[in-house]
Parts: structure tokens; sequence; C-alpha cells
């Protein structure tokens, strides 16, 4: 739909602050002066990867995905807002002889509130979504940070002995990417990894849970999915190139693709896999040609429905670069942030990108989602001695609420960082902020 307008504020534009949230997990957020110029992708790449495609912000505009709030100045909150999960307009504001011209792509709920911009995001979260009970999550240990896409079994079953040496209190051991043969083909391991039915027996036999990490909609170039099934494939997505590959989307219309995805989720949950990382999946609300004529928001929730179907109904689903507001109901965790990283800044400048900066400021800014959509996940702790800034991201840790995850090697923490992950290592807070 073309843009619209929808409303205006009358007032000194220099004296506003406006809250843009983003469309996915590593979509900036946050809330800007007039003045400042908001966080924009480095790249074209980069738009697909962190950002939402199908709509590239103009120069001098704001636009929030599903939310944008507009602080006047004078201790109200205008808030313009999607009017249900399953339809998210782009909605912009810009500056026309003083005042401030909102317009979106579609229908949108309007509200003013008084209280602050923090009290009337907390209450606009109520408004999205049914009241449920959140549980405690027990803290994890995450292969990722500390091995990358060459982690093996070995790195696993010692993290665990580690773990329990040093009295970390890590419930649920997370192997992360670089298990698989190639993205998509998820029931294949790496030839160096070793066995994924050992490392997952060895965290269960240790009375601890045991997670997988996929990028379920994805398919890699390199794969056997886009080489045997092109038919299962979304006609015309690109969703970006990572893994020194270009990324096609699985069609979750597609009968066969549909129980593919399925199969893989029983699969791992009969191997007693029950914790889910579903990375990357802003993949399956891209646009594109399915086979059943849905919209890509509705596609991105049948998957996840799919997803669920497979690995059962007891299984914790953690969403991961996913679209935010269509993710309401469907997952029970989700990062809230970009990825950190062992340094401060990103390397592109982009606060989408890894940094610890970038995972700080959007982390903070999405804290009132805890326990009112889900459990939050701020991503992980890493603190051995060559993290930038580690006390920072330590301290950004510690205010939250959400998930906690250790994701150094064990054996790489100094006398600090161990005292510190352990201090870390907490149930999430059952109650929102």
């Amino acid at each position: 739909m073309p843009f619209a307008d929808v409303g205006e504020i009358r007032c000194r534009p220099h004296e506003a602050r406006v809250f843009e949230h983003g469309w996915q997990s590593w979509s900036p957020t946050g809330a800007y002066r007039w003045t400042d110029t908001p966080p924009r992708p480095a790249d074209a790449t980069i738009q697909i990867l962190a950002y939402r495609p199908e709509t590239p912000v103009p120069d001098r505009t704001f636009q929030g995905e599903g939310l944008l709030a507009i602080e006047p100045g004078d201790g109200s909150v205008e808030l313009w807002s999607a009017p249900s999960l399953h339809e998210v307009p782009s909605i912009r504001v810009r500056e026309e002889a003083g005042r401030l011209v909102i317009s979106a792509d579609g229908p949108v709920r309007h509200h003013r509130a008084e209280g602050g911009l923090g009290q009337a995001l907390r209450d606009w979260a109520g408004t999205m979504a049914e009241p449920r009970a959140f549980p405690a999550v027990p803290p994890m240990w995450c292969t990722w940070y500390g091995y990358w896409d060459k982690v093996t079994d070995a790195d696993v079953i010692d993290n665990l002995r580690l773990s329990e040496r040093h009295g970390l209190g890590a419930d649920m051991f997370l192997i992360d990417d670089g298990y698989e043969a190639e993205i998509g083909d998820w029931l294949e391991a790496r030839p160096g990894f070793g066995s994924l039915e050992r490392a997952v027996d060895a965290v269960r036999g240790a009375g601890r849970r045991a997670g997988i990490w996929t990028a379920p909609f994805l398919a890699g170039h390199r794969g056997r999915i886009v080489r045997e099934h092109p038919d299962w494939l979304v006609g015309g997505a690109y969703a970006g190139r990572m893994w020194d590959q270009d990324l096609a989307v699985l069609d979750v219309t597609h009968p066969d693709a549909a129980a593919y995805l399925v199969e893989v989720f029983r699969t791992f949950a009969a191997m007693g896999i029950s914790h889910f990382k579903l990375d990357f999946v802003y993949a399956g609300a891209l646009p594109g040609l399915r086979r059943e004529d849905i919209d890509p928001i509705a596609a991105y929730r049948l998957g996840l429905e799919l997803i669920r179907q497979g690995a059962g109904p007891e299984a914790t689903l953690h969403g991961c670069g996913a679209p935010m507001l269509p993710s309401i109901g469907l997952v029970d965790v989700m990062r809230v942030s970009p990825d950190i990283a062992p340094t401060l800044h990103p390397k592109s400048g982009d606060i989408s990108q890894p940094s610890q900066l970038g995972a700080r400021l959007t982390g903070a800014a999405r804290e009132f989602l805890h326990a009112r959509w889900w459990v939050n996940d701020p991503d992980c702790i890493i603190l051995r001695p060559e993290v930038e800034a580690r006390a920072e991201w330590a301290a950004h840790i510690e205010a939250t609420g959400g998930l906690r995850g250790s994701s150094d090697p064990i054996a790489a923490l100094d006398a600090w960082g161990m005292e510190t992950t352990r201090r870390l290592m907490v149930p999430t807070a059952t109650e929102p902020s």
C-alpha cells in the first residue's frame, strides 16, 4: 500500500523525541531527538538481513515498524501502532512547516498518553498480547561466541563438565551454528563436528536440557534443498548473503516443504532436544511467490506453527532475527537486540550488526517487552579478558530481567570473568519491568 497521512502534531519539532521500533530482533530501536540521525543500514545486504527490506526509509524521515511514538515536549506521548499482530504497517513522521506529519502504509491505531514514554510503551505492549504467566527460565550455556562455526561435540561436553566443576548453574546447553552440513540440511552433521547424538546424550545424561540452533526458513544455495527441491522455495525471494552463499526462502505453504520442516523438529525432539533457537527467521516474512496465496506475515506465522507441531507443545521456541509483532504468541523467548560481539563498536558502523554498543542500546529500549510478550533474550554473557568494555556489558545484562546465558569457553575466563559470570547466571524475572 502507498503511504497516506494519518495524523499530525503541532509542536516545536526540535523539542520532540521520536521512538522508532524496529521490524525484527536486530533492527535498531530507540528514542531520538528530531535533530539526531537515527541508525540506518550500511548497505543493501544489511537492509535485508536486519531491517525491513520492502520499506527503506527516506532521508529526513523517522520510521517505526508497527509502532512509532512521539514525545512533543509537553509531557504527553502520541503513539501510532499496528491494529493487530497480523498487520504491521510501516509508520513515518516528517516535518512540514513546523508540524510533525505522520503517515503509514496500512491501518493504524492512535492514542495519546500521559506519564512519559516508558509508561506509554508498557501500557501499549499490554494491549497487543493476551496476558499469560511467564515461568522463570534457568540460565544456559551456548557454543556460539566461543567456538563460532567450528564447534565440535567435544567442545560441548568439555564445557558441560567445566560448568559443573565451577558451579556456573547452566541448566541448558545450546548447540549453535556449526553442527550442520549446510544451511537447510539440518539433519546432516558437518563432518568436523562429530556426533550430535553424542553431545545431546551427554547433556541429558548430566541432568541438563539440550538446545539446538537452526535457521529454519533459509536454504543455502550450496545445500540439498536448493539443489534437489527448487519447487520448495519462495519465488523471487532473496534473503541476503551469509555463509559465503546466497540465501533462498523455504515456502512453508508447499506441502512437501512443510512436511520437511515438521520432520526436522520432530527428529530433534525425539533425540531429547527441548529448546529450539530459531534464527534468521525474518526470511519467513519476506514477500514472494508462494504455493498458496497468503500474505508474508501469515506465511511467517504458519511456519512457526509448523515448527511447534514438530517440536511439541512443551518445547521452548526461541526467536532470533525475528519479526517482532508477528511473533507474539508463537515464541516463548525472543532476542530483542542485535548480536553481541567481543568489540564495542560494529565493524560497519551500523548498530544492527554485531557489537556490544548495538546490543546494549536496542536491548535496553525493548526491556518493556519482557514478561509481556515473551521472555526477553538480551544475548549472551561474554566476559573473557579480550572482550572490550566487558564490565559495561555485565552491567547491562544485570539490569535486564531476561534470559541469562554464558557463551565463553569456560576455560578462557579469568577470575573476574568467572566470578561475574557465576553471579549473573540466574533465572529470568517472572514479572514485567
